[in-house]
């Protein structure tokens, strides 16, 4: 399969007008190259894994729109066969309409040929195999070398949409996880995506997990990931659909049969959760949340508090927090 790429060059404060102006003429999904540092709501958010390095924003931004090349050469612009020139004039066209009101900077177009892109195996350039403590995680384009054989190694392989154990988040979980497993331990694990703390905590010793997740996608996600570190399908299962607000969700996953819960989601995510969760665990109970930007601290701490938690601990690593709570 044949792309063409249109490539604008502009500035990173006329990205947005420009996005919205060219959707209107049927280039959809830009891809967005700039050098502007992410917010800590964007980082929130995004819950970023694997991220390049970055250089001082210079206020440049260069956006790339993808479209279908066919059999005949004509481009499939929003399923009407269109020239390549065409679709180059009617986005010069815009942009110098752009220009009456709007500083787009240079607003050069350059257009290149590209070839089956790789869409989902070009984020590996970037995560290559690291510790999280003496932990050795490595994904599975990547040999252990001599001198890591026989260390604890996880292989995951995370794909485009769930977590490596890289962010802080996780590790902060991970390291809550190790210290509160025993080898009567069941564990929930909310959002569970890779299933990298599910099946970390297997290997920690762990009796069996359960994962929820919304995605339909981390079932094979998981089932690669447990595959990859031998876990058997006795030992983790995952289930799809949203166990605040779905109470055939809440049914499945069991009320007071979880020793551990531990939940790596957006601090907005969580206020709504912990009262749920509160009747899954055991009485006793760990209750290990992350995923928490500094400055909502207080609003989970506070939520966990009111669903009738006890705080055991809050830990920190960046600008990340992790509150373990137990029930009590």
């Amino acid at each position: 399969m044949k792309w063409t790429k249109f490539r604008i060059k502009t500035l990173t404060e006329a990205e947005d007008i420009i996005i919205s102006t060219l959707y209107d003429i049927g280039l959809e999904g830009a891809q967005i190259e700039d050098k502007v540092p992410l917010t800590a709501a964007e980082k929130e958010q995004m819950f970023v894994d694997i991220l390049p390095e970055t250089q001082e924003d210079d206020g440049i931004a260069y956006l790339s729109f993808f479209v279908e090349e066919q059999e005949d050469g004509k481009l499939n612009l929003g399923g009407e066969r269109v020239e390549t020139g065409e679709i180059l004039e009617r986005v010069k066209q815009e942009l110098e309409e752009l220009r009456m009101f709007a500083d787009i900077g240079e607003g050069s177009v350059t257009i290149d040929e590209t070839e089956d892109i790789d869409w989902i195996n070009n984020w590996k350039q970037y995560f290559h195999q690291f510790y999280i403590d003496d932990i050795l995680v490595i994904p599975s384009w990547e040999e252990v070398k001599e001198e890591d054989k026989g260390k604890m190694t996880l292989h995951i392989d995370p794909g485009t949409a769930f977590g490596t154990g890289m962010h802080e988040t996780t590790q902060l979980c991970i390291r809550q996880l190790r210290k509160h497993i025993t080898p009567e331990s069941r564990i929930l694990d909310v959002g569970t995506g890779s299933g990298i703390l599910a099946i970390l905590s297997l290997m920690f010793g762990a009796k069996e997990a359960v994962g929820t997740d919304l995605d339909p996608c981390a079932v094979e996600a998981v089932k690669e990931n447990m595959e990859a570190n031998h876990i058997g399908p006795d030992k983790f299962r995952v289930m799809i659909g949203n166990i605040i607000t779905e109470r055939e969700v809440q049914d499945r996953v069991g009320y007071e049969r979880y020793d551990i819960v531990a939940a790596n989601i957006l601090a907005d995510v969580l206020v709504p959760l912990t009262p749920v969760i509160f009747h899954q665990l055991k009485s006793g109970g760990i209750y290990i949340t992350s995923g928490i930007i500094d400055d909502k601290e207080k609003t989970v701490v506070e939520a966990v508090r009111a669903a009738g938690f006890k705080i055991l601990e809050v830990t920190y690593q960046g600008e990340w927090v992790s509150v373990t709570a137990q029930k009590i």
